[in-house]
Order: C-alpha cells, then sequence, then structure tokens
C-alpha cells in the first residue's frame, strides 16, 4: 500500500484522549507581547485561525500578542525561528500541515522539527478544496482526462515546494495516473490569485482561504481530499468518491512552542486555548472559514506528528519530489 490514510494515521496516534487537568495559573514575568510566528504571508490561513483563538486566549492570560510572518524555504524559516528562540513563552509557532513535510523535503535544518518544536495543540482541520477557474472545468474527470491526454499541459498550483498542497496535488496524480506541471508561489493567497484569474488549471486550496472565492463563484470545487464530504460544501465530492483511491489529504493548524518551554505556561496555553475553541464566537468565526475540530491533547498530538511524517515520506519519494540542499 502506498500511503496509509490520515485518518488510519490518527486513529492509531490516539489512544483515549482525556481532557487536561487543569493547569495551576502561571503568569507570563512581563507583559511584552507574545510572537506569534507563521511561516506563512499575511492573511493565510494560520493567521485566519489564529487570531479569533488567541484574541481569547490573550485576554484570558493577560498577556497581549502579535503575528509575525516569517516567509520562505518551505515554512522552514518561520519554524528555524521558534526552535531558536528562548522558551519562556513569549514566543510561539502557528504552523500547517507543512510541519511534517520540511523533515523529509528540508533535511539538512539546524533543528529538529519533531525535537525542537513542541506541540501545544491543533487549532482545527480542513479538507483541501481542488479549485480551478470558473471557465474551466466542470468535473474532476473532465480535469483528469484533459491532464492524461495532455501531458505536460495540465499547470497547477502550490504554496510552495514541499508545501501540503503540493503534496496534495502530486497525490492525485499519482492515483489517477497523470503528470502536471508545478508552479509554487509564497502562500495560499498568491496561488489562489492564480487561478482566480484563469492562469493555471487547478489548485488545492486550504477551505479557509478558497470557501469565499468558491462561494461568491470566483473559482470552481470540483472535489474536496477529506474522506468525508466538507459540510460546507455538501454537493462536491470527496477525490476519493470520484475514484481515486488513496487520494484523501487531511491540511491542519497547530501550536507550538521552542524546546524547553516551561511546563506550567505549555500546561496553561493548552488549557486556555481548549477554552477559545469552545467560545460561541470563536466557533462561529471558525466555521465561517469551513473549519472542523481537531481535538488531540499534547501527547496525541505528537504521536500524529510522528505517524504524518512516515506517511509524507512515501507520498514524497513516490512523487519524485527532490530534498532541497
Amino acid at each position: 500500500m502506498l500511503v496509509r490514510t490520515l485518518a488510519v494515521t490518527i486513529s492509531t496516534a490516539i489512544t483515549s484522549l482525556a481532557a487536561a487537568a487543569p493547569a495551576a495559573a502561571q503568569d507570563w514575568p512581563s507583559k511584552q507581547p507574545i510572537k506569534l510566528i507563521s511561516p506563512f504571508p499575511p492573511g493565510a490561513t494560520p493567521e485566519s485561525v489564529g487570531r479569533p483563538v488567541f484574541d481569547v486566549v490573550s485576554r484570558a492570560i493577560g498577556q497581549t500578542y502579535i503575528f509575525e510572518n516569517r516567509v520562505g524555504a518551505g515554512g522552514t524559516i518561520g519554524m528555524g525561528t521558534v526552535a531558536r528562540a528562548d522558551p519562556d513563552g513569549y514566543t510561539l509557532l502557528v504552523n500547517s500541515s507543512v510541519h511534517t513535510i520540511t523533515p523529509i523535503t528540508y533535511p539538512n535544518t539546524k533543528y529538529d522539527a519533531l525535537k525542537d518544536l513542541i506541540p501545544i495543540i491543533p487549532l482545527a482541520q480542513f479538507p483541501n478544496a481542488l479549485v480551478v477557474p470558473a471557465a474551466r472545468y466542470k468535473t474532476i474527470k473532465e480535469m483528469v482526462d484533459f491532464g492524461k491526454a495532455n501531458p505536460g499541459k495540465l499547470t497547477y498550483a502550490s504554496g510552495g515546494v514541499g508545501a501540503s498542497t503540493h503534496l496534495n496535488a502530486e497525490l492525485l496524480g499519482l492515483s489517477a495516473g497523470f503528470k502536471a506541471v508545478h508552479v509554487p508561489f509564497r502562500g495560499a493567497p498568491d496561488a489562489l490569485r492564480e487561478i482566480v484569474g484563469n492562469r493555471l488549471d487547478f489548485y488545492f486550496s486550504p477551505l479557509a482561504s478558497a470557501l469565499p472565492v468558491i462561494q461568491a463563484g470566483e473559482v470552481r470545487a470540483l472535489a474536496v481530499s477529506s474522506l468525508k464530504r466538507s459540510q460546507y460544501l455538501p454537493d462536491v465530492p470527496t477525490t476519493l468518491e470520484a475514484g481515486y483511491p488513496k487520494s484523501d489529504y487531511l491540511f491542519w493548524l497547530g501550536v507550538f512552542a521552542p524546546k524547553g518551554t516551561p511546563q506550567p505556561i505549555l500546561d496553561r496555553l493548552y488549557n486556555e486555548i481548549v477554552k477559545a475553541q469552545s467560545d460561541p464566537a470563536v466557533m462561529k468565526v471558525l466555521a465561517n472559514q469551513g473549519a472542523d475540530p481537531m481535538p488531540l491533547d499534547p501527547k496525541a498530538f505528537d504521536a500524529f506528528l510522528h505517524a504524518e511524517v512516515k506517511v509524507n515520506a512515501q507520498i514524497v519519494e513516490a512523487a519524485g519530489i527532490k530534498p532541497a540542499n
């Protein structure tokens, strides 16, 4: 079997998830803002999901926060910034599924993503939506048939070499039996703009980014990458339903801290984020972005990350994606 589905990976990673015991109150030593580092451009999914959650968290812990975008090198610049930061609770990483791809595609980083960045909690999970320009393909089969009949003419956007959107497209190509030309960008906003502008054929966009332009009719959603249809796009089939086995892929967001961050701070952050995720106003904002819950405690999240690295390694090898030097 080429790739174990991520649903199986998740179920293997999660044992019985129990709510963490409330942590003792832990004050940050000073009122300097907490930096939330995102490896993606301003306005990308980590920020659009992270802000409503941390608006609530910051009030609860009495600390302000700021987002900093450290973009480049497949996410490794932002990840490395946090891995090298002082482990004092003032620098955190808000990252996506790229977290478990860079250990394979960028093997020579000076940090270990699974050891030097401590998982705190997932923020949400999303299907990727396979979107095309509104004037092009009507179905995923029509697009795939074109790709098969015209080798090298089908083009697709991604959020960067080795991004989850890159792997998702390659996974479909492996399943459906076509090869498309990869055109990487710095993040979801730029990639999606090319589809809206009818300059490229397709893009597996995180649903949070794609949903507004899908609803506005600026692009057409042909499929979603999840095991089940998205409740936000109930008429759009999954790639599995469309007849392409082992083509499902999960896009997620999570929060991480540098290794050595005091456990009371990690516990406080986990508990406050759990509370924020249950806040009705936050739930509404995330639902409007197509987000689904991903309820893992830190131990289960860590196990999930280790398992997903193995899955992504299989995809990278099968697709022939070359690691960066």
